[in-house]
């Protein structure tokens, strides 16, 4: 059983090989045959969209001599005096007789105008004179015309000739399109009546129904949404959002087509804007019905995967051709390390694996030499570090310190002075020597009580500083000049903003750790959320950067990855610095 696996494991590069060979056969021969379906339905896409955009022509045009022979007669209509005066003049029982007889007969001659069509023809006037050429056809009440939407809708905008949707929900074919239109005078600007053309929902389908069929259906939208006609009649007088959605990404876009879900299928959506009804004429063609036996899509799959069949087995006899000498070498390269590198490998197979089997061999005869060098150079590398973390913290630490007393020379009295040389003298006694040499906490807390009253000389006592040390920790053993560092951020770049404010030292044991803070409560910066070191290149820099890097580091060095210094810090709120250490007596 442990044959298996060891073959496997040695002939690892030929199975890479070979499953990326298949991985790549696979991709490939998928996207190509993709990739010719999509072109290919594109192709049938473009030139079926080209036919029926000339089949939406001719619907188009059937739609526009409805609305012409309707604008005519509305025309008629307005301009007529005479039914202008038999819709606003008052009159007896017997004038008003005289004047419906009259007005019927204008109508009537209206009414030929139409041709084929066959609408029903209402007016309205505005002395309550009401005449429709058939009140069965449209059997809308008087007080219904007169309260309704579509009068409504008609008199808030008189100049235009409106299409509408109505609905008789007690009629037989109740649905009906209305194009409707105010009787205004155009001087004064006067309504005097409403004009209303009906026709029915089925006989307007017949503009376009001819050139529907099972898979091709058409939809006329209104603006708000709602679904005029359409051959599909459960949904005629329902609110489409979808269409309206499309109707604008077709015009955004100026589109030909798009396909999208639409009626539960994936759909071919042509749009055509009707600006006399203002209405989307939509041509909705289920892709599946349509095309769906246009490409032999199961054929195309048998031959591209005898393709790739084909591919993969000239792949995997190529793959383990080349891998097999390779393969034996490293075998052998593997099994060295069981005799301690002194066994040499077999150079034999291509050119590639018998020059790698030389190199090897080279390589054996100077490795002992190599590690040997590497063992020296490492620790050569480790102590050069620390020696130089060590010599970049004493100078940053004296400059700043020689800078405080410079400062205290030029504007301090001579009590002050002298006081202030005695602290630096014993600063520089217990600092001066070898950095990495750990003095006790009680050395390094006196030591940072002479900087502070060096800095307290010159900046005043504005900035108060507490010691709040434990008295088990005095005698601990810690390295020079960790706490210094920090202490010098907070006076110098801690309290840039305010004007005062305190900085607190605490150090105190916490099980094996030995812990060390130095918290303010100064201007505080910005730090990222694992409270690491702070960004020394950024433009507004809290910290040196330099001292407090190296402190990190320098900790890291001695004790190792697990102390090291971590930072919190708030705007406007303070700081706080966190040293964590090993407990050294």
């Amino acid at each position: 059983m442990r044959l298996i696996p060891e073959r496997f494991r040695h002939n690892n590069l030929f199975i890479t090989m070979f499953l990326i060979s298949v991985i790549i056969v696979i991709t490939v021969s998928i996207t190509i045959t993709w990739t010719t379906i999509r072109m290919s339905e594109e192709f049938f896409f473009e030139k079926f969209s080209i036919t029926n955009a000339k089949v939406m022509d001719q619907v188009k045009d059937s739609f526009e001599n409805y609305n012409y022979s309707i604008v005519v007669a509305s025309n008629h209509i307005l301009q007529s005096g005479s039914i202008k005066k038999i819709l606003t003049e008052e009159g007896t029982n017997v004038q008003k007789l005289n004047a419906f007889y009259s007005l019927s007969q204008q109508i009537k001659r209206i009414e030929t105008g139409f041709d084929t069509y066959e609408p029903g023809i209402l007016v309205t006037g505005s002395n309550g004179t009401i005449y429709a050429t058939d009140r069965t056809y449209w059997p809308i009440t008087d007080d219904e015309l007169k309260t309704g939407n579509i009068t409504r809708n008609t008199l808030k905008q008189p100049k235009r000739l409106m299409y509408q949707y109505d609905e008789r929900p007690d009629k037989e074919d109740g649905q009906f399109i209305v194009t409707t239109k105010a009787l205004m005078e155009r001087t004064s600007g006067t309504v005097y009546g409403t004009m209303y053309f009906a026709i029915k929902e089925n006989e307007f389908r017949k503009f376009y129904s001819s050139y529907t069929s099972p898979g091709n259906h058409v939809f006329l939208v209104s603006k708000s949404g709602v679904i005029m006609s359409s051959d599909q009649s459960n949904l005629i007088g329902k609110q489409s959002e979808e269409l309206l959605q499309y109707a604008q990404e077709i015009e955004a876009e100026s589109k030909e087509y798009i396909i999208e879900d639409f009626l539960g299928k994936e759909q071919i959506l042509l749009m055509e804007y009707l600006p006399s009804f203002e209405m989307y004429m939509f041509n909705v063609i289920d892709k599946n019905v349509t095309f769906g036996n246009l490409i032999d899509k199961k054929q195309i799959v048998l031959i591209s995967m005898g393709i790739v069949f084909v591919a993969l087995i000239i792949v995997f006899l190529a793959s383990r051709r080349m891998t097999n000498s390779l393969s034996r070498l490293v075998k052998q390269i593997e099994n060295t390390s069981k005799h301690e590198f002194d066994e040499y490998v077999t150079v034999s197979g291509t050119y590639e694996t018998r020059q790698i089997g030389h190199a090897f061999n080279s390589m054996l005869d100077e490795l002992h030499e190599y590690v040997d060098q590497l063992v020296v150079s490492q620790k050569n590398q480790r102590n050069a570090e620390l020696a130089a973390l060590q010599q970049q913290i004493n100078p940053h630490f004296l400059y700043n310190t020689l800078t405080s007393i410079k400062f205290m020379v030029q504007h301090g009295g001579k009590e002050e002075t002298e006081e202030t040389f005695n602290a630096l003298i014993s600063l520089l006694q217990n600092t001066i020597g070898n950095v990495s040499e750990t003095i006790t906490v009680k050395q390094e807390i006196d030591n940072l009580k002479n900087y502070v009253l060096i800095n307290q000389k010159r900046y005043g006592d504005r900035i108060k500083v507490n010691y709040f040390i434990t008295s088990d920790c005095m005698d601990l053993q810690i390295p020079k000049l960790i706490l210094q560092p920090f202490m010098e951020n907070s006076f110098f770049h801690g309290f840039i903003r305010k004007s005062e404010g305190y900085i607190n030292v605490l150090v105190w044991q916490d099980g094996n750790t030995f812990i060390c803070e130095v918290i303010d409560n100064g201007d505080g910066m910005e730090v990222s959320e694992d409270s690491t070191l702070p960004d020394t290149k950024r433009k507004k820099q809290q910290f040196s950067g330099i001292g407090v890097r190296n402190v990190h580091d320098r900790i890291q060095l001695l004790y190792g990855e697990e102390f090291g210094v971590t930072i919190s810090s708030t705007l406007g709120e303070g700081t706080k610095v966190r040293i964590t250490l090993p407990i050294q007596k």
